[in-house]
């Protein structure tokens, strides 16, 4: 083992466009919808920007998953809409939120063996936000849940979640980081809690999770690729 890497650490673990492809399939859906609404006289830009508001808007209130944003776009056509809204219109509209279900888990480049390797020195905990229900079967389909010590799913991620967590789970900020690939849920809060983070960017996550990162009295490091990992840990 290389002297440089830290040892008994507990790492905190996002899931979605960190261990395995998520938002990928929503802009798929996104692009569909855009598509099908086929807008007279608003941009694609303009299109998304109606429904980032409403995505934004409902958050708070009904949280995150597929489930969600499909009523999300459903509400987005009916107040877009430029014709009379049928049933056959709402069952494509919806049609586009449901595929994300059936999407396979496609886990990101070496993460399965990163995790069987990281597995054995340090205590691996998921924490990711969404629906209860999605993030647990989605979880367990993808193989990998035996590395872990705990799969912690809340509806939201902000600094209260990771005091929480760590006085649920009694551990020391100083031997805890987080990691992830959201400044907003992952990075920003658990700094702002006092937790060291790793930073593990995704060309594809979601535009409302992107803020400008935040330092605090932890320590932080950014990598291109999960397996880096296994050059600090």
């Amino acid at each position: 083992m290389s002297s440089d890497r830290l040892t008994d650490q507990t790492l905190l673990i996002d899931a979605d466009d960190t261990l395995w492809e998520n938002n990928i399939y929503f802009e798929q859906s996104i692009e569909a919808f855009i598509d099908y609404l086929a807008h007279s006289s608003l941009s694609r830009e303009q299109v998304r920007v109606a429904l980032d508001e409403i995505e934004l808007a409902n958050a708070s209130a009904h949280g995150y998953g597929s489930k969600r944003f499909t009523m999300n776009l459903r509400q987005c056509y009916e107040h877009l809409a430029e014709r009379d809204i049928g049933d056959e219109d709402l069952a494509t509209v919806l049609g586009f939120g449901d595929q994300i279900l059936r999407q396979d888990i496609e886990l990101l480049p070496g993460v399965a063996e990163t995790l069987a390797a990281l597995s054995d020195r340090h205590r691996l905990v998921i924490l990711t936000k969404g629906s209860e229900e999605e993030q647990r079967m989605k979880i367990e389909r993808s193989g990998i849940d035996m590395h872990f010590f705990d799969a912690i799913v809340v509806r939201e991620k902000d600094e209260s979640i990771y005091r929480q967590t760590l006085a649920t789970l009694r551990l020391q900020r100083e031997e805890t980081w987080m990691v992830g690939n959201s400044p907003k849920s992952d990075i920003n809060p658990a700094m702002a809690a006092g937790l060291n983070a790793v930073f593990i960017p995704h060309d594809r996550t979601w535009r409302l999770e992107l803020q400008a990162l935040r330092t605090g009295p932890g320590r932080f490091m950014q990598l291109a690729r999960f397996a880096e990992l296994l050059q600090h840990f």
